[in-house]
């Protein structure tokens, strides 16, 4: 499929108003995506696992205007935000030749999360596709017939154009972005991974330990804009794909060690491409590296299959087994909240995607 193949030819012209909405969930790269081409194009493949709590709820109104300039407000929380405008301009500019009826219609973007703004849980992520999903939605409306598979592809396609990370939350449980030799994949939208997934695998956990809350001192886009040069980045990108081929035998064998092993090593060399970056930064605080060593002592006493992985940001996914839930809470409860902004984390698990509300 390319590019070509998501063009909105023509459409019903007589709709005048209207509403939908969806949530759209995020998702925790495994394999992690840092470094892209024009075009939102990824630099190397990657694999997620899409979340189920860790959403975003928008909900999309439109009405028929006049003139041909974009027209949009935007609302987060229920409050106007004109900081997020300048973000959606730019999405609007890039998808416009995909979905030409952005200029016939005045838009009232409502959104909201389920957990903090820009706190390196993919806010980024779930927040442009479940606008993508809104405006497919909006294309449906318009008399555009499409099936179940084109929908969500058109969905990760014109997600991708908002935030790259986004193209993998339209479906779940795991998804692929990126050409790659190992799995079904494309660069253009998120695949949902169609390997053998041992049940090892099944209902895993992710809770979320919110270190800091706060806006990040370095923003992805200009992250990844540092792999421009990096003196590491051809390394990087091959050490990618050598992962994802390395996952993909592990999901299927249930072998959770190795799990640990590819996805503690990803995590840390997403963070090492920042450090040694120019100019270089850490997004990680002093309370993330204390975690990290707790987990692995914690894990050295107990055999437990608890690992972690990082964003771009200092927050903690801690990724274990469903047997293992209880055990792991107390071990958040009693060892690590202290570490939290306020004690807060998030208990989420891998979830099937985003959901229509109203369509």
């Amino acid at each position: 499929m390319t590019e070509q193949d998501f063009i909105l030819k023509s459409y019903d012209s007589d709709l005048n108003e209207g509403a939908v909405k969806w949530t759209s969930p995020s998702n925790i790269a495994l394999v992690k995506y840092w470094g892209k081409r024009a075009h939102q194009i990824p630099e190397n493949p990657s694999i997620s696992f899409t979340l189920s709590n860790c959403k975003t709820i928008t909900e999309v109104s439109f009405t028929k205007k006049e003139g041909s300039d974009f027209s949009f407000d935007v609302y987060f929380e229920g409050e106007k935000n004109e900081a997020f405008k300048p973000k959606i301009q730019t999405f609007f500019e890039r998808i416009e030749a995909y979905v030409p009826f952005l200029r016939d219609f005045h838009f009232k973007i409502d959104t909201s999360n389920t957990f903090p703004h820009s706190s390196g849980i993919a806010s980024s992520a779930s927040g442009m596709s479940a606008l993508a999903l809104c405006l497919m939605s909006i294309e449906k409306q318009l008399g555009v017939t499409h099936n179940t598979d084109f929908f969500n592809k058109k969905a990760s396609f014109l997600a991708r154009l908002g935030s790259g990370s986004a193209c993998r939350s339209i479906e779940g449980e795991l998804v692929v972005w990126g050409q790659n030799k190992s799995t079904a994949s494309s660069d253009l939208f998120g695949v949902r991974y169609a390997e053998d997934v041992h049940a090892n695998f099944k209902n895993y956990q992710d809770t979320i330990l919110l270190v800091d809350k706060g806006e990040k001192q370095v923003s992805s886009t200009v992250g990844h804009k540092l792999m421009f040069g990096h003196p590491f980045a051809a390394q990087r990108f091959n050490q990618a794909h050598e992962n994802l081929e390395k996952l993909t035998a592990i999901l299927k064998s249930g072998d959770l060690d190795e799990f640990i092993n590819i996805v503690e090593s990803e995590a840390l060399t997403l963070h090492a491409m920042m450090m040694t970056s120019m100019p270089y930064f850490i997004l990680m605080k002093p309370n993330t590296l204390e975690i990290i060593n707790k987990i692995w002592s914690y894990r050295k006493e107990s055999d437990s299959k608890l690992c972690f992985t990082l964003d771009a940001g200092a927050n903690v996914h801690l990724l274990y087994p469903e047997n293992e839930k209880d055990t792991v809470l107390r071990f958040i409860e009693n060892q690590l909240s202290r570490y939290c902004q306020n004690g807060h984390f998030i208990e989420d698990q891998v979830g099937k995607g985003s959901e229509c509300v109203k369509n």
